[in-house]
C-alpha cells in the first residue's frame, strides 16, 4: 500500500495483502481481477436482508455488487450498518461450478484486517505499561532484527520501520507457477514466524527507520512475536482472551496451522497452468499475525464498532491509533484512514489473501459501517463497482 495519499482507496488496497507482489495484485479488491463467469455459475441477485437504511439506495448497492461479481469476484457479501440498522447484500456464487449464493454467515480469511486486531492488543499492553511503543524492539526480542536497536513498536505498527515485506519474496505465486502440483506442494508448507522474519532481514532495510512509509507484512509478524514475548502466551490466545472472547466474536478464530475454513464458507479460485484451482484451503502460517484471522462480516462489524467506540482501548491509545503523521499520512497505528472523493472520511482496513479480499470500514462517528468479503474468480481482469459502493454507503 504505497503512496497512500495519492491514490483512491480501491486502488490502494493491493498493498494490504499477504501474498507475493503479483498475488497481491490479483487477490485484492482494487487490483486487476476479473472473471469469465459462465452463465450457469451466475446466481441472480438476492433480496436485501434487513430493513432499508436511511439515505442508502439498496438497489444501487446491489448493482455495485453485481458488477463486482461480473468483473472479478466469484462471490460477494456486504454488510452495511447505519444507526443500528443492518442491510446485507450478496452477489455471485459460493462456488465456480455451482449456483448457490455466498452463505449469509460465511466465514472468510480477513487477510490484513488481522493487523487491526494485533495493533489493538499491542496498544492495550502499552496502556498497561507492559511495553513502550517507542522503545527498541531489541529490548523484548534481542537479536531478532539486525537493526532492532533502531526500530520501535510504533514504527512497526505504522509501517515506517524500513523492514522489507517478506511477502514480496514468498516462493508461491499461483499465476506464475508452472504446474498445479507445484502449488499443491507449496500451499501445505508450514512457516515459523522466525523464518518469515529471517527472509526479510536477509535483505537490507529499504530506508532509515522512521523516515518513510512502506507497507510491510514483516512488521506485523514481529509484533506478533513481541506480544508473545511480553505476555508469555501464543499471540492467537492473547487475541482470543483480550478481543475475541470479550466481544463475543463466536465466528472469529486464529487458525494457526488449520488449512480448512469453518463452515459455512464460499470458495476462492486461481487459474494455474491453464487449470482452475480452488485455493480456499492453505496453511495460513504464511500470513501469521500479518493476516491469518478468519471471521464474518457480522463479527467484523462488532469489532470495528467496539474499537472505534472506545470499548477496547483507553482514550489516549485510541487517539494514537487513529492519528496519522506527515511521514504516514493515511495510516495510523494499525488503522487506515482515507478521504473518499466526496470528502467523507473512512477508517478501518482492507485485506487480501489467496482466494479472498475484504474491507472493514467505518465513518469516524461509527454511525455508518461497511464490511465486505469477496472470493476471487479464476481469470484476470479488473474489478468494477467498488467505488460506487463506497460512495453510496459513506457519501450520502
Amino acid at each position: 500500500m504505497s503512496e497512500p495519499a495519492a491514490r483512491s482507496y480501491p486502488e490502494r488496497m493491493h498493498g494490504a495483502g499477504t501474498g507475493g507482489t503479483r498475488w497481491r495484485a490479483r487477490a485484492a479488491v482494487a487490483a486487476a481481477l476479473a472473471a469469465s463467469l459462465l452463465a450457469c455459475s451466475a446466481a441472480p441477485p438476492g433480496p436485501a436482508a434487513g430493513p432499508a437504511l436511511p439515505g442508502i439506495d439498496a438497489e444501487l448497492l446491489q448493482e455495485s455488487l453485481d458488477r463486482l461479481a461480473a468483473t472479478g469476484a466469484q462471490g460477494v457479501i456486504a454488510r452495511i450498518t447505519r444507526d443500528g440498522q443492518v442491510l446485507e447484500l450478496r452477489a455471485g456464487t459460493a462456488r465456480h461450478d455451482g449456483a448457490e449464493p455466498v452463505p449469509h454467515e460465511a466465514r472468510f480469511r480477513i487477510g490484513s484486517i488481522t493487523k487491526v486486531f494485533v495493533a489493538t492488543v499491542v496498544l492495550q499492553l502499552a496502556a498497561e505499561g507492559r511495553l513502550s511503543l517507542d522503545e527498541p524492539v531489541s529490548r523484548h526480542l534481542p537479536g531478532l532484527l539486525p537493526d532492532g536497536d533502531r526500530i520501535t513498536a510504533r514504527m512497526l505498527l505504522q509501517h515506517t520501520s524500513g523492514l522489507v515485506s517478506y511477502t514480496d519474496h514468498v516462493p508461491i505465486d499461483p499465476p506464475a507457477l508452472s504446474s498445479v502440483e507445484e502449488f499443491e506442494r507449496l500451499r501445505h508448507l508450514h512457516h515459523a514466524p522466525e523464518d518469515l522474519v529471517a527472509l526479510a532481514t536477509s535483505r537490507p532495510l529499504e530506508f532509515e527507520p522512521g523516515t518513510r512509509f512502506e507497507y510491510s507484512n514483516t512488521g506485523y509478524v514481529v509484533l506478533g512475536m513481541l506480544v508473545e514475548a511480553v505476555t508469555g502466551k501464543p499471540y492467537g490466545r492473547v487475541l482470543e482472551e483480550r478481543v475475541i472472547a470479550p466481544l463475543g466474536l463466536r465466528a472469529t478464530s486464529v487458525p494457526g496451522g488449520r488449512e480448512s475454513l469453518p463452515s459455512p464458507h464460499a470458495h476462492g479460485y486461481e487459474r494455474i497452468a491453464g487449470q482452475v484451482v480452488d485455493v480456499t484451503e492453505l496453511d495460513p502460517s504464511i500470513a501469521w499475525a500479518a493476516g491469518e484471522v478468519v471471521s464474518t462480516t457480522a463479527d467484523l462489524d462488532r469489532f470495528l464498532a467496539a474499537l472505534l467506540g472506545g470499548e477496547l482501548l483507553p482514550a489516549e491509545q485510541l487517539r494514537q491509533m487513529r492519528r496519522s503523521t506527515p511521514v504516514s499520512p493515511a495510516y495510523g497505528l494499525g488503522l487506515q484512514r482515507d478521504t473518499l472523493g466526496c470528502g467523507a472520511v473512512v477508517e478501518g482496513h482492507s485485506g487480501s489473501i489467496p482466494g479472498f479480499a475484504s474491507l472493514a470500514l467505518s465513518a469516524p462517528h461509527t454511525r455508518t459501517r461497511l464490511e465486505l468479503s469477496l472470493t476471487t474468480a479464476p481469470d484476470a481482469g479488473a474489478f468494477r463497482g467498488q467505488q460506487e459502493l463506497l460512495e453510496e454507503v459513506f457519501c450520502g
